[in-house]
C-alpha cells in the first residue's frame, strides 16, 4: 500500500484529480488543517484518499478524510454519525461513515463544512484522551 505525508504527497494525490477540483482540494485541506495544527495526515495513494486525525490510526483516531473522484470530491467524517448536521450536508447509510459531495470551490468553503470539521475534531480528541486515560 502507498501511503505518504505533508504537502508534496497532496500535491501527487491531486495529479490524478480534474484540475476544476484542485482548488477545493486545497481549500479543504486548508480549513482542515487550519482547525487543527497538530494534526496528523495520512495520504493512501492507491485508495485516492488524505486522512486526517489525532494519531495515525485510520479508523480509531482519524476523522475525516478528503477522497478524489472523477467529477467531484468527497470530504468524508469517520464517525459522521455522531455529528450535528443541522444544514443537512452528509450523506450515507454506513454504521458510522457519512461525507458530504463537494464540486467547486464555493462548496469547499461553506461554512456548514467547518462546523462538522470542527466537531470532528473535538469529538476525535475527546476520544483520544479517554482511551490514553484508560490505559
Amino acid at each position: 500500500m502507498s501511503v505518504a505525508t505533508g504537502a508534496e504527497a497532496f500535491e501527487i494525490l491531486l495529479a490524478k484529480a480534474n484540475p476544476e477540483l484542485r482548488p477545493p482540494c486545497w481549500a479543504l485541506r486548508r480549513t482542515i488543517t487550519g482547525l487543527h495544527r497538530a494534526y496528523v495526515e495520512v495520504i493512501w495513494m492507491r485508495q485516492g484518499i488524505a486522512s486526517y486525525g489525532v494519531g495515525p490510526k485510520k479508523m480509531s483516531e482519524h476523522y475525516c478524510y478528503i477522497a478524489v473522484h472523477a467529477k467531484h470530491l468527497n470530504l468524508g467524517f469517520y464517525h459522521g454519525t455522531a455529528l450535528k448536521d443541522p444544514s443537512r450536508l452528509l450523506e450515507g447509510s454506513g454504521k458510522k461513515l457519512r461525507h458530504v459531495k463537494i464540486r467547486d470551490l464555493q462548496s469547499a468553503k461553506d461554512p456548514a463544512l467547518r462546523r462538522l470539521l470542527e466537531q470532528a475534531i473535538a469529538e476525535r480528541k475527546r476520544n483520544a484522551t479517554n482511551i490514553r486515560r484508560r490505559s
